[in-house]
């Protein structure tokens, strides 16, 4: 396993070279982080290059870091997280892109290299607000048509904003404000007389 993540260690730096902003190496996996300016250029070059071939991207998601790991963050809040497979030489990585602007995230779609990012993109759209610039049908995938904000930011209330239900006198469904009163909920915690060894 050694040999393999040196040898793909090795064929990363070299032809991806400057655009890698890190590389990270931990338990058995390769993570590198690229600038939004050289993202696209750069899973050109992990999908094409002969020493590289990610013929697959497995899995695409958005990241929210603002207060990562109950911490302030100081770099930009919104990342894209995309994991890669080569069939050709049993090797995957992780890629990560950081959206510049927290205002408006953005980074390019990878739609045109890899058909299955459509609806993962699709997905971080929806549920963090990334824009996907180039993806052609960039539209809310899991949240109704309707639907204001986008729930997996940290900053979204956790209750929402509306609540629907169906309304008999219109004969459709509504929309209205959140009528839930907020309570905090504290789980009770119950011991036996000599859990974990204690007495």
């Amino acid at each position: 396993m050694t040999q393999k993540l040196d040898a793909l260690e090795a064929a990363l730096q070299s032809r991806c070279g400057t655009a890698v902003r890190s590389l990270e190496r931990r338990v058995g996996e390769i993570t590198l982080t690229v600038d939004a300016a050289d993202y696209l250029a750069t899973m050109t070059t992990l999908r094409d290059d002969p020493a590289l071939r990610f013929e697959q991207l497995i899995d695409l998601c958005g990241v929210d870091y603002s207060e990562y790991k109950n911490q302030p963050w100081s770099g930009p809040r919104f990342c894209v997280v995309v994991h890669l497979l080569s069939i050709t030489h049993n090797w995957r990585v992780r890629v990560k892109v950081f959206a510049p602007d927290d205002g408006v995230p953005l980074v390019a779609s990878v739609t045109g290299l890899w058909s299955s990012a459509n609806w993962f993109e699709r997905e971080a759209f929806d549920l963090y607000g990334v824009v996907f610039d180039g993806h052609v049908d960039l539209r809310r995938i899991l949240t109704d048509y309707g639907f204001i904000g986008h729930p997996m930011r940290k900053d979204f209330p956790v209750m929402g904003y509306v609540e629907m239900r169906y309304d008999a006198e219109s004969g459709r469904v509504v929309y209205q404000p959140v009528t839930i009163e907020p309570r905090d909920i504290t789980p009770r915690v119950v011991r036996e007389e000599k859990f974990g060894g204690l007495h």
